[in-house]
């Protein structure tokens, strides 16, 4: 019954979601494109054959697709008689599947969980296996998949505190659909208690690790890069804000100027996680008096610059390679915190705000091995930016101590595959 009623009140609330997905369009074009694949008419290629084993991976953006990157390729050597259809609910996604896969995968967006959406998805591709990436829990695409017979894992799922206290307030959706998936791959020991408060059988669940300690950052470096040697070489102390959000941009910058005023020679990388609010951060260094280049202008950094904003997709690891410290975004606002693991693969120190629920165990992890700084507010923030670039060894000690807790959780991908392997067999 509830379930009935939450797929009537998403249908009364088409228009509305088609209002939103254009005026996002307004800022993001890509949200303009390919609309009826949301509604489920994805017309696949002629190569895709209804024939084969089809093993379905859904990741929302940007972040859940890097993650996916290693598993897709386990998958495709694992089973290579399999084809792999990733979907994604972004046009930052979809972008992202295409700069890191190619042709070499099918891909499209994720249809609305609209029950007619849904079945028509699933009748013009036929899955064997949805593989959910971390928690994108959606009812009625749950309780179709069981309806027809495609198996379920949540992969890489990881759950708030504050996820949790949504999730119990609908409990008689949460559960069924919890109870309905054939196995969840629970990030740590924490995320696998909550699954099962909520209702997810306990002989479901198993703690493999997160994917995103699975970090492949050598071959996303374009060493050869004039724009990034330039910066590299300059000599002089590169600081990275990076995958920052809405009203975290000013704190950086209040930060950054307090850093200037102690040691002028460093280098601001300021990298928005929206690439619609590119020019918006511009305007805003422009405000504050910071000579700043964007990355698409091709223009060399010189002496005279002080902030290059990094206003193109699919570069951050580029951008890190080039860096001596890195803050992570989405920490000093309560957005939960950006990817901390990709500088910490880099040997960078890692400082972050005290907003850190999306990334809360490995957090704990990197500063309990002393590779992470939480601080509270842009004061601390600039006291202890201006403290490493003054200490030469503490900064290498703490890029070490990152290092060394990715190199230490290298299990979840071999333990994630396990799973895989024993639903396939069941």
């Amino acid at each position: 019954m509830l379930r009935f009623l939450y797929s009537l009140l998403l249908i009364f609330s088409v228009p509305l979601i088609l209002l939103r997905l254009y005026w996002r369009g307004y800022r993001v074009p890509g949200y303009w494109q390919r609309i009826s694949e949301r509604f489920g008419r994805y017309t696949p290629s002629s190569e895709f054959d209804l024939a084969k084993t089809t093993i379905w991976i859904h990741a929302v953006s940007v972040g859940e697709t890097i993650a996916a990157e290693p598993l897709v390729k386990a998958l495709s050597q694992t089973y290579p008689t399999a084809q792999i259809l990733l979907t994604y609910m972004t046009p930052t996604g979809a972008d992202r599947v295409d700069v890191l896969f190619g042709d070499t995968i099918f891909h499209c967006y994720l249809p609305y969980d609209l029950p007619t959406a849904v079945n028509r998805f699933l009748t013009r591709i036929k899955p064997n296996l949805l593989i959910i990436m971390e928690t994108e829990l959606w009812p009625n695409l749950i309780h179709q998949c069981k309806k027809q017979g495609v198996k379920a894992i949540l992969a890489n799922a990881r759950l708030s505190e504050k996820s949790v206290a949504g999730y119990a307030r609908f409990s008689g959706l949460t559960k069924p659909m919890l109870q309905s998936i054939n196995a969840i791959a629970a990030q740590s020991t924490q995320d696998a208690n909550r699954f099962q408060a909520l209702g997810a059988p306990a002989d479901k669940i198993s703690v493999t690790g997160s994917l995103k300690f699975n970090v492949e950052q050598d071959s996303k470096t374009q060493g050869n890069d004039s724009f990034f040697n330039f910066i590299k070489n300059s000599g002089r102390t590169v600081l990275i804000a990076a995958s920052t959000r809405e009203g975290e941009e000013v704190k950086v910058i209040s930060a950054y100027k307090e850093v200037q005023r102690t040691i002028p020679n460093t280098l601001l990388l300021l990298v928005p996680r929206h690439p619609e609010r590119f020019a918006e951060v511009g305007k805003l260094c422009e405000k504050n008096e910071l000579t700043t280049i964007f990355r698409s202008s091709q223009r060399p950094a010189d002496a005279s610059t002080q902030v290059i904003l990094g206003d193109s997709m699919g570069e951050m690891f580029d951008y890190y390679s080039v860096a001596d410290i890195a803050f992570v975004g989405g920490s000093l606002v309560d957005t939960g915190c950006q990817n901390v693991l990709e500088p910490a693969a880099l040997a960078l120190p890692v400082v972050v705000g005290p907003s850190q629920f999306n990334f809360e165990q490995i957090c704990k992890q990197l500063e309990s091995a002393g590779g992470l700084k939480t601080v509270a507010n842009e004061q601390e923030l600039a006291t202890f930016l201006v403290e490493l670039i003054e200490d030469e060894f503490k900064r290498n000690q703490m890029g070490l101590a990152a290092r060394s807790v990715i190199d230490a959780n290298q299990q979840a991908l071999p333990a994630l595959l396990s799973v895989i392997e024993k639903v396939f067999s069941e």
